[in-house]
Parts: C-alpha cells; sequence; structure tokens
C-alpha cells in the first residue's frame, strides 16, 4: 500500500509540472531576484606517478631516516624508470648501499611537465604519503632535482616551503616573487656558466632576490660547465653532508 502511494504522489508532481511548465521555467516564475544560494558537489580524482624508491641496508635499525627527493630533468620523462637511473642519486645508489637517506626519484609522464598543477599536486601528495608509510623524519626531507627537476625543486619548495629542511637546485630557475618564502629554506644552488639550455641568468635572479631577503642560500658556479652542471654536484660528498646538517 505503501508503495503505490508514493508511485500516485510522483505522476500527481508530474502533472503539476505538465500543466505549469518545465522545472526551469517554475524556478524562472517564482524565484526572481538575488537569492543566496551555495552549490557542493564532490570531485573525486586519481593520480597516479611511478617513482623508485631506495632504502638503506640498515632501514630497519632506525625510524627517523632523511629522506631525499630526487626530480629528474625532461629527458629522463615517459614509463620506463631506467631512464631516471642515467643521472644523480638514483644512479648513484645503484653501486652505493650506504647512501644515507631514503630516496624517492619519480618519473614524470611523457610530455608533462613537473611543474604543472597536476604534476606539482602528484608530488606533494607522494612526498607526504612516503612519509606516512616509510620510516623517515618529517624534519628532515631534502629536495633536488636537474634542469627540469631545478624548476621544480624551485617551484615546489616556494608552494610548500614548510615541507622541507634543504633544497638543492640544478640549473633551473624560478619565480622571484616567492623570495621572501624561499629565504627561510637553506638552499644550495648549482649552475655552469657556459649553460646553453638554461641562461646562468635562471640561477642568478633567485639567489639575488633570496639575498636581497636576507636568505640563507649559497651558490656554486662552474665556470667551465654547460648544462651538465649535475654530475660533479651530485658526485661531491660535501653536498650529502650540508643537506644532513639542516633540519626543520
Amino acid at each position: 500500500m505503501k508503495k503505490s502511494k508514493q508511485i500516485i504522489f510522483i505522476i500527481a508532481i508530474g502533472l503539476i509540472i505538465s500543466s505549469c511548465g518545465t522545472v526551469k521555467e517554475i524556478i524562472n516564475e517564482s524565484l526572481t531576484g538575488q537569492q543566496e544560494k551555495k552549490f557542493k558537489k564532490e570531485i573525486i580524482s586519481t593520480i597516479e606517478l611511478d617513482y623508485l624508491l631506495y632504502l638503506p641496508e640498515d632501514y630497519f635499525s632506525k625510524q627517523d631516516w632523511p629522506l631525499m627527493i630526487f626530480l629528474h630533468g625532461a629527458g629522463e620523462r615517459g614509463a620506463d624508470l631506467k631512464k631516471v637511473i642515467v643521472h644523480g642519486p638514483p644512479k648513484i645508489v645503484e653501486n652505493k648501499k650506504d647512501f644515507p637517506f631514503v630516496l624517492v626519484s619519480p618519473q614524470c609522464p611523457e610530455n608533462e611537465w613537473w611543474t604543472n598543477k597536476l604534476q606539482t599536486e602528484s608530488l606533494i601528495h607522494l612526498i607526504d604519503q612516503i612519509i606516512q608509510d616509510y620510516n623517515v623524519d618529517p624534519k628532515r626531507v631534502y629536495l633536488t632535482g636537474l634542469s627540469m627537476g631545478g624548476y621544480a625543486t624551485w617551484n615546489l619548495a616556494s608552494l610548500y616551503p614548510e615541507k622541507f629542511a634543504a633544497i638543492a637546485p640544478i640549473c633551473g630557475g624560478g619565480d622571484v616573487k616567492y623570495a621572501s618564502v624561499l629565504k627561510n629554506i637553506p638552499t644550495w644552488v648549482f649552475h655552469g656558466a657556459k649553460d646553453q639550455v638554461v641562461p646562468i641568468s635562471k640561477s642568478q635572479e633567485m639567489v639575488d632576490a633570496i639575498k636581497l631577503q636576507g636568505g640563507n642560500i649559497q651558490f656554486t658556479i662552474y665556470p667551465e660547465a654547460n648544462h651538465d652542471s649535475w654530475t660533479e654536484t651530485y658526485d661531491n660528498p660535501q653536498l650529502y653532508k650540508w643537506f644532513l646538517s639542516n633540519s626543520k
């Protein structure tokens, strides 16, 4: 009986609408003037990133490992993680099993850029998930990258400065309007003086802007280096000692 009443009620509503016009017409006639309204809609999206994860051999010996995030350049984009191993820390840990960091090296999809909004969001969500799932110290999260990854290092630190204890952008560039935010992050910048892909001026303007804000920044220039200023940088043990000397 209850079910039949519901059906009759729906039919009755339908007859009323039919006799008066469409729902849109009814609203237009009865609710003129300015009204306060609220729009709410749940949107669910999925993000996906492939990445390399390195855990030190004695990973289980402690709960507070420093975390290093490495962002590759444009040439390593795609769907083959072997490409990510050609430069920087992921190359180093292939043979150096006592690398004193948990290392995460994500891969940017083909034809995308690390600084795109979606990729930026993907990176920060990945970092949060790694901190949640692994034995890492959230006060010692370090960010570095080369070329496209150098740009991304500046960008990610500018948008999420509270995440990082120190950053090392290599042959990249950023937005000087974030200098007042970046001044509080220990930063070591690297660039080749003869770089014909990313002009050294891109790093210099960031260094100058942060210095004007009284920031904690140092700049290493390789006088004879072209675009590859990363090999010498990542081969330098002082870089890793410097990272480890910084904590939030």
